[in-house]
């Protein structure tokens, strides 16, 4: 080894691999030092490998196609001169070997794993969902329905309530509810409310409730763009949709925790809220919403000019779109298919001054 002075023989602790026999031998570095001999062993410095355990207890890189990477015997060297010169002169040692196509079998499982959780979350959740929400009674799902928008508010991040109380508001509110569900014999009792965040969004949570986001209403210009947007999430709430989304968020979102490792039940929470304000329903959900909200603002005499403005202006907005049409079909088609649907509003939805009321809720 260039001339460099080689440590003297030590004693040492010898496991052939066979037995759990300890046998004590004598080692020192071989004549030319690029090993270790001991007995009839040579063990060459580049092929040695550390393996833990008190003491430098080393173990030789074998190279035998697929079996275990290590030689099972087993040399325990005491801290000292030669462990030392073994530590400077084995350019591997601290090397971690695994089997020649380990990483193969290891890439295929996580391939396969994935093809599983994809098969859960997008062929078999979505089933059960619908099940259960076809199953759920109307009061335990008013109860869902209230435990979601409390997560929602949570996920805004709201420390207590974020519900809007203007009196005046609330009123005006109510009156635009009972223009769009009175005598329609919808088979839900619509609640409403607006949540104080500028988000531009609305969504339908499970049990009939509807909430608004004030942003909502900073961006629309008037009463009847508000009605339709409302016109079409009663067209969800009456197909179930927010029930079957929420069982569906809640069920991915439990997988996915448990995928993370998430035992406190956080991430189900978090995703729940987020997946509820994205409302990634599907495009036949969205149209038939759409279809929904067209004849119910036909028949109370809103006409769907307002949506059709409303979904006019935000595909005016290019890259600025608001959430709730992130996951909706191309809002430029859907203003079209909003005017062809019918005109305008045969008396307002509301009046100047509830308008203005409603658009101050938030204080």
């Amino acid at each position: 080894m260039g001339g460099l002075m080689l440590p003297a023989p030590e004693e040492a602790v010898w496991y052939d691999g066979q037995s759990a026999r300890r046998q004590a031998v004598t080692v020192e570095p071989s004549p030319d030092g690029r090993g270790l001999r001991f007995g009839r062993e040579v063990w060459p410095l580049d092929r040695l490998r550390r393996i833990e355990g008190e003491g430098l207890v080393l173990a030789l890189l074998t190279g035998a196609g697929d079996e275990l990477p290590h030689d099972p015997a087993r040399l325990v060297l005491a801290e000292g001169p030669l462990a030392a010169w073994v530590r400077g002169a084995a350019p591997a040692l601290e090397r971690r070997d695994v089997r020649r196509g380990t990483w193969g079998r290891v890439a295929g499982r996580v391939v396969l794993a994935g093809v599983a959780l994809a098969a859960i979350l997008f062929v078999f959740l979505p089933r059960i969902s619908d099940m259960l929400a076809e199953q759920l009674p109307l009061e335990q799902e008013v109860a869902f329905g209230d435990a979601v928008v409390r997560q929602v508010e949570g996920w805004l991040g709201g420390d207590g309530s974020l519900a809007c109380t203007s009196p005046a508001g609330l009123a005006a509110l109510e009156r635009m509810e009972r223009r769009l569900t009175e005598g329609q014999g919808l088979a839900y009792d619509v609640e409403l409310s607006v949540l104080d965040h500028e988000m531009v969004n609305a969504f339908a949570a499970p049990g009939g409730r509807i909430v608004l986001l004030r942003g909502l209403l900073d961006e629309a210009e008037t009463a009847e763009e508000v009605a339709g947007v409302l016109a079409h999430e009663i067209g969800h709430v009456e197909a179930r949709d927010p029930v079957r989304l929420a069982f569906r968020s809640a069920g991915s979102a439990g997988i996915i925790a448990l995928v993370l490792g998430d035992v406190t039940g956080g991430t189900v929470v978090g995703l729940l809220g987020e997946h509820m304000l994205s409302a990634s329903y599907t495009r036949e959900a969205e149209a038939a919403a759409d279809a929904f909200a067209y004849a119910l603002l036909a028949r109370t005499g809103v006409g769907t000019e307002g949506l059709a403005a409303f979904f006019g202006r935000i595909e005016g907005m290019g890259g600025d779109i608001p959430e709730i049409l992130s996951t909706h079909p191309a809002s430029g088609s859907r203003a079209e298919a909003a005017r062809d649907a019918g005109g305008a509003a045969e008396r307002p939805v509301l009046t100047g001054a509830e308008w203005a009321a409603l658009r101050a809720i938030c204080g």
